[in-house]
C-alpha cells in the first residue's frame, strides 16, 4: 500500500476496449481494491479476477468509494446520476456526455453532493503534452501564434453512438485549452460522412482563442495512417508533440547566414536548432488512475474536473453547430469556475456577450 493513504474500493462500468484497459490498471493499482464490474453483456471469457454483474444496483451493493464509467457516451448521464445519488465518486470517460444539457446535469449532481468526479481526457496525462504544457506555462515559446492538431486513423468499430467530433476531436479541444491556458472564442467547422454511418467521420475546423491565437483541427476515421500530432508555433519557434510515441521536439527560430549561394535555394533564410527532449514515459492511463485515486483520498491532484469536461462539450457543440450552419459561430464564455488556473478573463472582442448555444 502507498504511504499515507487509505485503501479504496473501486468498481468499473463497461467492458468495451477502453473498459478492459481500465480493468487492467485497476487490478494492479496500489491502494485500491478492485471489487467488481457492471456490464450488460457480462464477461464471457471469464478473464477478470472480480465479479461481473449485469445491473448497476448489484455493483453498488459491493460498497464502492468510486467507479470508473467506461460505457457508451449515451449512458453517461444516467449512470453518473445514479452514482452521484448513492454518494459514489466517479471517473467518467470522455466525452463527459452527449450534450451540453446532460453534461450540466452531471456537474450539478456531483458538485451539489461534494463528490470527487473527473473526466478521462487521457491526453492530459501523456508525457509529451505534460512537458509541453509546463514549457508553455513558463513562457519558453513566448507568445503563442497557432495550435495545429492532427488526429486520424481507421474507424474504431466499437463506437456507434457518436461521430468524430465527440469521440476524437474532444481530445484536441481539451488539450488545446489546457496547454495554452486560453478558452475558445469562435469556431468554423466542416464535417463529412463518407463511410455510410449516421455520424460524421471527418472534421476540419479553424478556431480562435481568447488571446488571438489561431487553432486548426484535422480529424478523421478514414485514414489507414494513424496520426496524433500537436504543433504549437510561437515567436521563438515551435513545439511538435507526437502523442503516439510521447515525443516532444522543439524547433528554434534563428537566422543564420551562409556563403554557399547554391545552398540558400534549398534551406531558406532561417534555420534553428532542433531539440528532442528526454522525457520519462509512464503510461498515461496509469497516471490518470493514480491522480484520481489520490483525489478521492482527499489530496490535491491534477484531475480533469467535470466543469472542464462540460467546457469541452460546449466547444464540441459549437463545432457541430458551425458545421450544420456552414458558418463561423461564437463559443460561449467559459464559467469562471471552469477556467484553467492560467486562463485570464477573455479580453478578445469575440469573447464578449456571446449567447449560450442550444444543446445538440
Amino acid at each position: 500500500m502507498r504511504a499515507g493513504g487509505r485503501r479504496l474500493r473501486a468498481g468499473l462500468i463497461g467492458l468495451g476496449a477502453m473498459g478492459r484497459n481500465h480493468a487492467r490498471v485497476l487490478a494492479g493499482l496500489d491502494g485500491v481494491d478492485f471489487v467488481g464490474v457492471q456490464d450488460p453483456a457480462g464477461d464471457p471469457g471469464g478473464t477478470l479476477p472480480v465479479p461481473v454483474v449485469t445491473d448497476l444496483a448489484d455493483l453498488l451493493a459491493l460498497g464502492l468509494d468510486y467507479a470508473v464509467v467506461a460505457c457508451p457516451t449515451a449512458w453517461h448521464e444516467q449512470v453518473g446520476l445514479e452514482l452521484a445519488g448513492h454518494g459514489v465518486c466517479a471517473l467518467i470517460e470522455k466525452p463527459l456526455a452527449l450534450s451540453v444539457g446532460e453534461a450540466r446535469h452531471l456537474v450539478e449532481a456531483f458538485e451539489s453532493r461534494g463528490l470527487v468526479a473527473g473526466v478521462g481526457h487521457i491526453e492530459r496525462y501523456n508525457p509529451a503534452l505534460r512537458s509541453l504544457q509546463t514549457r508553455l506555462e513558463a513562457s519558453e515559446l513566448g507568445e503563442v501564434f497557432q495550435v495545429v492538431t492532427r488526429r486520424q486513423g481507421p474507424y474504431p468499430h466499437r463506437i456507434s453512438d457518436v461521430g468524430v467530433v465527440l469521440d476524437l476531436a474532444t481530445h484536441d479541444i481539451d488539450l488545446t485549452g489546457w496547454v495554452t491556458g486560453q478558452p475558445y472564442v469562435s469556431i468554423a467547422a466542416r464535417t463529412a460522412s463518407r463511410s455510410g454511418r449516421p455520424h460524421e467521420d471527418m472534421l476540419a475546423a479553424v478556431g480562435q482563442l481568447a488571446d488571438g491565437a489561431v487553432v486548426n483541427h484535422l480529424v478523421n476515421w478514414l485514414s489507414p495512417l494513424k496520426e496524433r500530432s500537436t504543433v504549437v508555433t510561437g515567436d521563438r519557434g515551435c513545439y511538435v508533440a507526437d502523442t503516439l510515441t510521447a515525443d516532444l521536439t522543439f524547433y528554434a527560430n534563428a537566422a543564420i547566414d551562409t556563403e554557399w549561394e547554391a545552398l540558400r535555394t534549398f534551406v531558406g533564410v532561417s534555420q534553428g536548432d532542433m531539440i528532442r527532449y528526454a522525457i520519462p514515459k509512464r503510461e498515461p492511463l496509469l497516471v490518470e488512475h493514480e491522480m484520481f485515486r489520490d483525489a478521492v483520498d482527499g489530496k490535491q491532484t491534477g484531475i480533469v474536473s467535470l466543469r472542464e469536461g462540460l467546457r469541452t462539450v460546449e466547444v464540441a457543440a459549437a463545432v457541430l453547430t458551425s458545421a450544420h450552419q456552414g458558418a463561423t459561430v461564437p463559443v460561449p464564455p467559459a464559467d469562471p469556475a471552469t477556467r484553467h488556473p492560467r486562463q485570464r478573463t477573455p479580453g478578445h472582442p469575440l469573447a464578449q456577450d456571446t449567447a449560450t448555444l442550444a444543446d445538440e
